[in-house]
């Protein structure tokens, strides 16, 4: 039974309620380290960390609910940098900004892709 279309155009079928193994629970701790590893490699801590005057990720950042307006804040930085990255203009969010303003910047513009 089809239920609709994916993220990337696939179709998406519903199997009723998901199990999860034992693994579930680690899997955004594996996502946030590859996240790291994918940064690392675009050289965010010369480009994004000592620009900003911000401390490195740890390997758990964004997989633990620490401190949610830094949080939020180091999100939108690395958005904002990753948009100029691939080759667009986008202006560096400020602490000060409307939150959901903010993200409907990164959200526009990651459409506009």
């Amino acid at each position: 039974e089809e239920v609709g279309v994916g993220r990337r155009g696939e179709r998406v079928v519903d199997e009723g309620p998901v199990e999860r193994g034992p693994g579930a629970a680690f899997h955004m701790f594996v996502l946030m380290e590859d996240l790291l590893d994918k940064l690392k490699l675009l050289s965010y801590e010369e480009e994004v960390l000592r620009r900003h005057n911000m401390r490195p990720l740890s390997r758990h950042y964004f997989a633990l609910p620490t401190n949610p307006g830094e949080q939020f804040f180091m999100f939108c930085t690395l958005a904002a940098w990753l948009i100029t990255k691939a080759g667009r203009r986008f202006e560096q969010p400020q602490e000060c900004d409307d939150p959901n303003a903010v993200i409907s910047n990164v959200l526009s513009e990651l459409r506009s892709f």
